[in-house]
């Protein structure tokens, strides 16, 4: 397959370092797009627990969730009730408090990069990579939620795959897995929309803090949402992080999420406002000191799915949200190791379900590039 010449376009907003920043930019993009106020109409909801509890089965608010039929209704975009969440975030924070700030992750797997929200591309995703019920093991590099239409489905798809296949998803952060950036892109308001309060917010972003910052293939490839730190020689020195935290505005777990690679040297000041600009020399050294073949990442759209960066080829961007916002054409990628660390890319396009949920809308997305 040809690597991209495409050259990488930012996907993502300058960090909201403020409430102000963030209206202010919101506000000069506004002729991108409107705010919908409206669920879509694909999205159906499953009646509350107080609803089943007043109903013939009695059911009890403290019981405890089915796991396979909760991962058989969300594929049909059912969303889970408010208890039901509730009790799914716990399962996953029990889960992800025994992981590592870097998980060790053994080949075979498949690693996907963002994919806000878009949740019948999730789906295509696990149909083209391969069924966990199955075997395949899968790696997603954060980014789970914002700017697309069913981020709550998409996240609680997630959630859902890691209660019940612990060791077959690994779920890392992104630097919209933060209260502060899904207050602005969507995720807040999208759960207001559909569950009238901010309790599930609230669940799912005690979650987002428990993730782990980034996982090592086989001990030689790193997956990380961002890039590198200048703060950050080692693998070892991100033990030393404490991630159970919301993402700060600056310093080494801000790098690690906001960071890009440019074609340059060394470092270079980011335009998104937050991370650093990370050259050649600098993923180079970084590799040899750790005894990395590859850094892998996502954070950032690229046309064709994915793209190499610097002559030796030694990071990688993966994409995994193809027509990214509903309008950007891009496909998507995720990257497929097989036991011996062969790579495969495999490249897929959005569904007509997706392209469905736009025509459906009665106003254009709402989040703008």
């Amino acid at each position: 397959m040809a690597e991209s010449d495409t050259s990488a376009t930012t996907d993502e907003e300058t960090t909201t370092t403020s409430n102000s920043n963030a209206n202010a930019d919101d506000k000069s993009q506004s002729d991108a797009a409107t705010e919908s106020d409206e669920q879509p109409a694909l999205t159906k909801s499953r009646p509350s627990v107080n609803e089943l509890a007043n109903s013939n089965n009695n059911m009890s608010t403290s019981q405890q969730l089915d796991l396979d039929r909760s991962i058989a209704s969300i594929k049909q975009c059912q969303a889970l009730s408010e208890a039901e969440i509730k009790q799914l975030c716990q399962l996953v924070s029990d889960v992800l408090m025994e992981e590592a700030n870097v998980q060790p992750i053994l080949a075979p797997v498949t690693i996907c990069g963002d994919i806000h929200g878009q949740f019948f591309d999730i789906l295509e995703l696990l149909r083209i990579g391969g069924n966990v019920e199955d075997g395949t093991r899968y790696i997603f590099m954060g980014d789970f939620v914002d700017r697309g239409y069913h981020s709550v489905e998409t996240l609680s798809l997630l959630f859902l795959l890691k209660a019940r296949y612990t060791s077959s998803i690994t779920l890392l952060r992104g630097n919209h897995e933060s209260r502060q950036v899904t207050r602005v892109y969507g995720f807040y308001e999208e759960i207001l929309t559909k569950y009238g309060n901010a309790n599930v917010w609230r669940y799912c972003t005690d979650v987002f803090d428990l993730l782990p910052i980034g996982a090592l293939v086989n001990g030689v490839i790193f997956c990380v949402h961002g890039g590198l730190s200048p703060d950050i020689a080692t693998l070892d020195h991100l033990s030393m992080i404490d991630r159970k935290q919301e993402i700060p505005h600056a310093g080494a777990f801000a790098d690690l999420m906001w960071s890009d690679p440019e074609d340059i040297l060394t470092w270079g000041v980011s335009p998104r406002g937050a991370g650093w600009l990370f050259g050649k020399k600098v993923a180079r050294q970084f590799n040899q000191l750790n005894g990395l073949q590859l850094i892998c990442r996502a954070h950032q759209l690229v046309q064709d799915g994915y793209k190499y960066h610097f002559e030796k080829k030694n990071v990688i961007t993966v994409w995994s949200a193809p027509n990214y916002v509903y309008r950007c054409g891009n496909v998507a990628s995720i990257l497929a190791l097989d036991e011996n660390l062969n790579r495969d890319i495999k490249i897929f396009k959005d569904t007509e379900q997706s392209r469905q949920v736009v025509q459906n809308m009665k106003r254009p997305v709402p989040y703008f590039l």
